[in-house]
C-alpha cells in the first residue's frame, strides 16, 4: 500500500517531486489540448469543501477531476455538519471513508492540518489564510513554459505579505530563486507565518520600485484578501503606492512577465495596461491551475506515472 501524502503547504513536496509534476502536467495538457482522452482517475471521487468561495479553485478541481475520468462532489460548510460545529476530526474520519481525496478551502492552517491528520486519503490545501500551494505550483509552471528553468531568478511581490506571498517565499527554497517584496509598512513579511527556514532567498524593500528593478516576474494580489473585508477602507488608502503599473515594468527586465493569481481590481494593485498588456500571462496562469493540479491529483492517488 502506497504511503499517504498530502499537500498542505508548498514545501510539502521536493524539487525532485515537483520535476515529476511538470513533466506530467506538460504530457497531461498536451493530450487536453488535443482533445485526446485520459481517464486514469476512473471511478476515483474527489471531495471539494469549501468555506470560502471560488471561482478557479472550484472550477479547475471539478473540471480537472472529471477530464481525468473520475467525479468531484461539492461541499460548503454552510450545508454540512462542518457549518454546525461538527468537529473537524469527525468529520474527516467520515469523509475520508467516502471518496479517493479531499481539497479544502478554509481560513486558518490549523483547521486543514486537523483534518489531514485524521483522513485515511490525501488532503489538498485549495487556500488558507496562510497559504496556497496550488496556486504557486500554477504559477511556476507558467513561469517555466513561458522563459524555462526559474533557478536564480527574481520575482517581485508588489503588497499584501499574504497566503500567496508566503507560498512564493516557500517555493523560492525548493526551487533556488529569489523574492523581493515590498509591502506597506505594517504588512510586512512574518517569517514564522510564512514557514520559513531562513532568508536566504527573500529581500525586503521599503520602496516598491526597488523591488521591481531587474525583476523576471512581477506579480501582486489584491489589497484586501477574503476575511479581512472590514479593513478595504483603510487598505485601499496604504497601499496606494503599491500598484503595478507600467513605471513598474518599465524597470524590471524587459522580457518581464506579468502574474495576477485573480480576481483582480484594475486601477488598484494593478493597472489596466499592465494586466491586458504584453507582459501579462494571467490567463495561462489561470489555465494551468487545471492542469497542474490534474497532475497532483493523479500523483498523490497513483504515485509516479510515466507517459
Amino acid at each position: 500500500m502506497r504511503p499517504l501524502k498530502h499537500f498542505l503547504r508548498f514545501k510539502d513536496l521536493s524539487l525532485d517531486e515537483f520535476e515529476h509534476l511538470f513533466a506530467r502536467t506538460r504530457w497531461i495538457k498536451d493530450r487536453f489540448k488535443q482533445y485526446q482522452q485520459y481517464w486514469p482517475l476512473v471511478d476515483r471521487t474527489l471531495v471539494m469543501i469549501f468555506e470560502k468561495a471560488s471561482t478557479r479553485t472550484r472550477l479547475s478541481f471539478e473540471a480537472g477531476m472529471q477530464q481525468l475520468g473520475g467525479a468531484a462532489i461539492y461541499l460548503n460548510t454552510r450545508d454540512s455538519q462542518l457549518g454546525r460545529g461538527e468537529p473537524v476530526e469527525d468529520a474527516a474520519q467520515v469523509i475520508s471513508r467516502m471518496c479517493d481525496a479531499v481539497m479544502i478551502r478554509t481560513f486558518e492552517q490549523e483547521i486543514i492540518e486537523r483534518f489531514a491528520k485524521h483522513s485515511r486519503v490525501p488532503v489538498i490545501n485549495g487556500l488558507t489564510n496562510e497559504y496556497h500551494p496550488c496556486q504557486i505550483m500554477a504559477d511556476i509552471f507558467t513561469f517555466i513554459e513561458h522563459r524555462g528553468s526559474i533557478k536564480g531568478k527574481t520575482v517581485a511581490w508588489i503588497g499584501d505579505s499574504n497566503n500567496v506571498c508566503n507560498t512564493w517565499l516557500q517555493a523560492a527554497e525548493v526551487f533556488d530563486f529569489n523574492v523581493h517584496v515590498s509591502t506597506p509598512p505594517g504588512y510586512e513579511v512574518e517569517a514564522e507565518r510564512a514557514g520559513l527556514y531562513g532568508d536566504d532567498h527573500y529581500e525586503q524593500f521599503a520602496d516598491p520600485m526597488d523591488a521591481a528593478r531587474g525583476a523576471d516576474l512581477v506579480t501582486t494580489d489584491v489589497w484586501t484578501s477574503m476575511g479581512f473585508e472590514a479593513e478595504n477602507e483603510q487598505r485601499c488608502r496604504v497601499f496606494q503606492d503599491w500598484r503595478v503599473d507600467t513605471d513598474m515594468m518599465r524597470v524590471a527586465k524587459p522580457d518581464a512577465l506579468f502574474m495576477h493569481c485573480l480576481p483582480a481590481h484594475r486601477g488598484e494593485e494593478v493597472a489596466k495596461e499592465v494586466i491586458d498588456g504584453p507582459h501579462s500571462v494571467v490567463w495561462d496562469e489561470a489555465e494551468n491551475r487545471m492542469h497542474t493540479q490534474k497532475a497532483l491529483l493523479e500523483y498523490l492517488l497513483l504515485g509516479r506515472v510515466e507517459g
